[in-house]
């Protein structure tokens, strides 16, 4: 789940050389996983495991890709699924006292730390998998990749389809973003647009010779305050949209009138848009102010339709639903792989200083796909 644009601080741990045990105890593999600090951008030192541990199995063909790594099972199969997941984090808290750091910590069967849920709970699934499930009914393609969390730009994924396309080729993908272990479809895409006001600037205390650009700003907030989002059925599933300001930057000193001001927006659409129709969306509900769009992103729609994700939802014994947020589903559906989202832990919790994953949760859904694998 993206954390935000901009490249997180130089790491604070030098993450230990580590032999993970793939064939132990899941919930232990993930707090293996946590203990290896991987913020975006220290992602090596945990390849480095991820890899050794991919290349000691024999079944698997493993490629390395910068901080990448792909394993591949070749049995011949009619079907081949990607399981995917990314192996960095947000950077770690810097409140006193927070328990989602590093290294991990248990209190009973609940596992504490940086990436409990967003997603080394989902890494050790794929691990576990990919050491015990020698002989599956479909072919797997394992993806773990870097550079989730920070600018979709630096996308381990993205490099990967740009680099490697053939490694990627399949007919249904997992992606194993936390979900409570309930079969999530699609997502929604992501827009971000910058309105700016002009103004005069002045000395406060000669106001009437200048124009705030802050205050003609205000429009814009009342338009977005009084905006009802809608909620959209995407092939059976019920996506909520939303368009917020998240950002607002203007003023330059104490005493001056601001003679600019820029608002930023962040509209959340449903996989029924393009960014294109999303873009034109909030051009004609701010129509009138000078927008300028800085980023997006595609949704993706629910990934329900094909035999794979009907037998996989069956497996999991659960009514599928819609994801809200932005994953990498979207650039599996962008290269025609119908994907879904589905892995351990609450998403609520992700990116928190209180960030905790249940152990029994990690070990339902190694449950879940070994039966739909096996």
């Amino acid at each position: 789940m993206t954390y935000n644009d901009t490249t997180p601080p130089a790491p604070l741990h030098a993450a230990p050389a580590t032999r993970l045990d793939l064939a132990g105890d899941v919930a232990e593999l993930a707090a293996a996983l946590m203990d290896i600090e991987s913020v975006s951008g220290n992602e090596a030192a945990l390849a480095d495991a991820v890899e050794a541990a991919l290349r000691a199995l024999p079944h698997l063909d493993v490629t390395r890709n910068g901080d990448a790594v792909v394993a591949r099972t070749a049995l011949g199969r009619a079907e081949r699924v990607i399981l995917a997941g990314h192996i960095d984090t947000v950077p770690l808290p810097t409140v006193p006292g927070s328990r989602g750091t590093v290294p991990s910590s248990w209190d009973g069967e609940v596992l504490y730390g940086r990436g409990a849920t967003d997603m080394k709970g989902g890494v050790a699934v794929q691990l576990a998998i990919a050491a015990t499930v020698t002989e599956p009914c479909k072919d797997i393609t394992f993806i773990f990749y870097d550079h989730e969390e920070v600018a979709a730009s630096k996308s381990g994924l993205g490099r990967l389809v740009r680099e490697h396309r053939e490694l990627l080729d399949a007919t249904f993908g997992i992606l194993l973003e936390p979900t409570n272990g309930t079969v999530e479809g699609g997502c929604n895409g992501t827009i971000r647009l910058e309105a700016t006001t002009h103004g005069l600037a002045a000395h406060s205390a000669r106001a009437w010779m200048g124009e705030n650009a802050i205050h003609a700003a205000a429009p814009i907030l009342a338009r977005l305050a009084a905006y009802q989002p809608a909620t959209v059925t995407v092939d059976g599933l019920d996506y909520r949209e939303s368009m917020n300001v998240v950002r607002i930057h203007g003023g330059t000193a104490g005493n001056v009138i601001p003679d600019a001001c820029v608002v930023e927006i962040n509209y959340r659409f449903a996989p029924d848009k393009s960014p294109a129709q999303a873009e034109a969306h909030v051009r004609e509900l701010l129509s009138g102010f000078e927008l300028v769009c800085t980023d997006s992103s595609a949704g993706a729609r629910p990934g329900l339709n094909s035999p794979a994700a009907a037998s996989f939802v069956a497996a999991v014994g659960r009514e599928p639903l819609p994801k809200y947020g932005w994953t990498d589903v979207a650039r599996l559906g962008e290269i025609g792989i119908p994907a879904v989202n589905f892995g351990p832990g609450d998403p609520l919790l992700a990116h928190s200083d209180n960030e905790h994953v249940a152990a029994d949760d990690i070990r339902a859904c190694l449950a879940a796909l070994s039966r739909w694998l096996g």
